[in-house]
Parts: C-alpha cells; structure tokens; sequence
C-alpha cells in the first residue's frame, strides 16, 4: 500500500502548492494587482485540479487537456459540482485575458470573483482527497 500512500502524498503536495498560489493571489489583490491577482488565482485552481489527477497518475502537457479530463471525469460526473466546472471555465478566460490581451482591465469584482473560486475548489479538493486518504 506504500504506492497508494506515496501518491495520496503527491495529491497533498500539490494542493499545498494550490494553498499558496491562492495566497500570492490575495496579497497582490491587497497590493491592487488585479492582472497578477487574476493569474495567481487561475493557478491556484489549475493546481488544485492537478491534485486530484494525481491520484490516478495521471497529467497533461497542456492546461486545456488538464480542465477537459478533470470535467470529463470529475464535473460532468458530479464528484464535483457543475457549477464549479463553469467558474473553472470562467477563471481560465479572465487569466487568458489579463495575461494576454493589451486592453482587457481586470474588474476587482471579477477579481474577487476568481479568488472565491480558488479558495472553493481547494476546500472541496481537500475533502476529496481526505475521503481518498482514509
């Protein structure tokens, strides 16, 4: 049972690397870096999603192939709930946006928006993951 051991651990580690990617996302909120912010909070939860693949070992090069496995087989399923598929969704277009697009302004509603789904999701993925090491 090591094996299963090691990997739950694996899980673990990257939900603690979600936990402080979501913490980076709220002090450059605090610090009214709302394109930084936006993109932490995309990560935190692009980690957190990755947590939970790691239980089955499994992962992808690209970030679209991570959401779209883990919407397949954890959203659409119902281990998660739907709603948090569409936020994922909604979260991986406002980073594309801040990161990418010269004229898009980062609202700090949206903002806020996207750090409540980063913190959701890794509270939900730690209890997926408590169910998974017990």
């Amino acid at each position: 049972m090591e094996n299963q051991e090691t990997t739950i651990e694996f899980a673990k580690y990257r939900l603690e690397k979600a936990k402080d990617t979501l913490k980076s996302a709220k002090l450059l909120y605090d610090n009214h870096d709302l394109v930084g912010a936006n993109n932490r909070a995309y990560y935190s939860i692009f980690y957190a999603i990755r947590s939970v693949l790691a239980l089955e070992r499994i992962d992808f090069k690209r970030h679209k192939d991570v959401i779209a496995y883990f919407n397949k087989n954890y959203i659409k399923t119902e281990i998660f709930p739907r709603k948090m598929g569409s936020k994922i969704t909604q979260a991986q277009t406002i980073r594309e946006d801040s990161d990418y697009d010269d004229e898009y302004s980062p609202s700090d509603e949206k903002t806020v928006q996207q750090i409540d789904t980063a913190n959701e999701l890794i509270q939900m993925v730690e209890n997926f993951l408590n169910t998974k090491a017990n």
